[in-house]
């Protein structure tokens, strides 16, 4: 490069690389301007690199591996397009010049935006603090709970316990929404119970946590002492209430809360119309639902999201108005997403309508390659439909393109210890009493008019194995152990990765 060049002559050319998508001398030539002193202002960033977020990343990253952390901060200040792979380039420089509290205020930063920081990154920056304090704790405990690591974030609230830090309320949310997300009860309630004691102040966000915990726990009745306690409520208690009551089975009082919402003055969200369309399917009010979904667009000017879609889906598949299903999906006014084609496609498995559930199946083969799912959905509507050959050659085309099926496996938490079961499996202590057990309790639902059907169970065994495959689900496994060791009158909880099957709802 030459002498004489200014500010504008590099920027022009950083801009020409990056627009005609040579990310590579664009970030080449602002390491040359960097070194000929010239600074970076606010007009070189619009210029050359806001659209792309590798150069953002690399940009960011130059600036910090030359040491200059202020300018790297500033470039990434300068983004008019934040974007997590920037975000989690500057953590990494703070953890790599010793700024740990940097980084971990950086990673608070990202979660309060809904990005997804670097987990691990962040952790390195907690690890090497000498000194942790409330805050720290606070912004890892609550990162890993809105990252999904619900494990880590229980894991490190017990290591600040050890460490005698008082939590403040947005650890005690973040520890609550954990428990609720992996269904524990009981530590729930111990955090609960934690919160009393220590006489704090009212919060709206541990109240929602809490109302959620006891409802995913199916606990309702606690949930709507939490909801009658609260001396404040948000749009988000008017929701987790109407949510809770819905995936209890309880969706006309969904629909009644919400109007009790309404005459309060507050006005729903997107959440709290995908609550009230979620009530409506489970309990097969057409009408109603289509009511909201009107009235989301046309009295809140909300844009229904592809998961209020495949809401309706589920609801006009339930009704059995198939066509109907099939139709709204067509006149979508956004691309449908793999969860809109789930929906229409277990609409299908119900009503065995092969032809629109290979049409749902291939529109998932292109978004998700990967998943199973669409796989074992379409190669059960086969069997159902007595199409044998196609599910055969479907399950193949699923071993050639190495498409794994997830495991499906049920939980009961019995006395703070959690049991695992996996169907057919024999591993527990109690295996031999659990099998009995539930051999006992198929023969009394079999002399009540019980009659298994083989459709839920392969092909390709004869009908006894059939019929046994389907009777050791895991579920049902996980039923039989409840009865075993759970107090008579007591409620067994039971918890599924994937769906309940259609066998274990005659058991309930």
């Amino acid at each position: 490069m030459s002498h004489g060049k200014n500010h504008i002559t590099w920027t022009a050319m950083i801009n020409g690389y990056s627009q005609n998508g040579d990310a590579l001398k664009a970030i080449r030539c602002f390491s040359s301007m960097y070194a000929e002193g010239i600074e970076v202002n606010q007009y070189t960033f619009p210029g050359g690199f806001e659209a792309n977020v590798f150069v953002q990343s690399s940009l960011i990253d130059t600036y910090s591996k030359c040491g200059d952390l202020h300018s790297a901060m500033k470039a990434l200040e300068l983004m008019k397009v934040n974007h997590a792979v920037s975000w989690n380039s500057m953590i990494l420089g703070c953890v790599s010049h010793g700024l740990p509290e940097e980084a971990l205020s950086l990673f608070k930063m990202m979660y309060a935006s809904d990005m997804e920081g670097d987990l691990a990154c962040a952790m390195s920056a907690f690890n090497s603090m000498v000194e942790k304090d409330v805050i720290s704790w606070t912004s890892l405990i609550s990162g890993c709970a809105h990252n999904g690591s619900y494990d880590e974030a229980l894991k490190l609230s017990c290591e600040m316990r050890m460490a005698e830090i008082k939590p403040d309320q947005i650890i005690i949310a973040s520890v609550l929404s954990s428990c609720s997300e992996l269904a524990l009860l009981e530590l729930g309630q111990q955090v609960h119970a934690d919160f009393i004691k220590c006489d704090r102040e009212a919060s709206l966000s541990v109240d929602n946590s809490l109302m959620t915990m006891y409802a995913n726990c199916g606990y309702l009745e606690d949930a709507k002492k939490v909801f009658n306690s609260m001396q404040m409520r948000n749009v988000i208690s008017w929701t987790a209430f109407i949510v809770a009551y819905a995936q209890n089975g309880k969706g006309k009082e969904s629909l009644r809360f919400y109007d009790e919402m309404i005459a309060s003055g507050i006005e729903p969200d997107f959440i709290t119309f995908i609550g009230l369309l979620f009530a409506c399917s489970h309990t097969g009010l057409v009408d109603n639902g289509k009511k909201y979904f009107d009235s989301m667009k046309k009295d809140y000017g909300i844009r229904p999201s592809p998961d209020h879609y495949a809401c309706m889906i589920d609801l006009l598949g339930g009704a059995g108005k198939i066509q109907e299903a099939e139709k709204l999906v067509n006149e979508m006014d956004i691309e449908p997403d793999a969860t809109v084609w789930k929906a229409l496609l277990a609409t299908c498995r119900v009503h065995r309508n092969t032809d629109l559930a290979e049409k749902a199946s291939m529109a998932l083969f292109q978004l998700e390659p990967q998943d199973a799912v669409p796989y074992v959905m379409l190669s059960n509507i086969y069997s159902a439909a007595g199409k044998w050959e196609n599910a055969a050659k479907l399950k193949r085309k699923m071993k050639l393109k190495g498409v794994n099926k997830e495991p499906g496996y049920s939980w009961i938490e019995m006395n703070g210890v959690v049991h695992t079961f996996i169907s057919e499996e024999r591993s527990h202590p109690k295996s031999d009493k659990i099998y009995s057990k539930l051999d006992d309790v198929i023969a009394l639902i079999k002399e009540a008019g019980y009659v298994p059907d083989l459709n839920f169970s392969l092909h390709d065994t004869n009908e006894e194995g059939r019929e046994r495959s389907l009777s050791y689900h895991s579920e049902k496994l996980s039923i039989a152990f409840g009865l075993l060791c759970v107090p008579k009158g007591v409620p067994i909880r039971i918890y599924k990765n994937l769906r309940v099957c259609g066998v274990t709802v005659i058991m309930q």
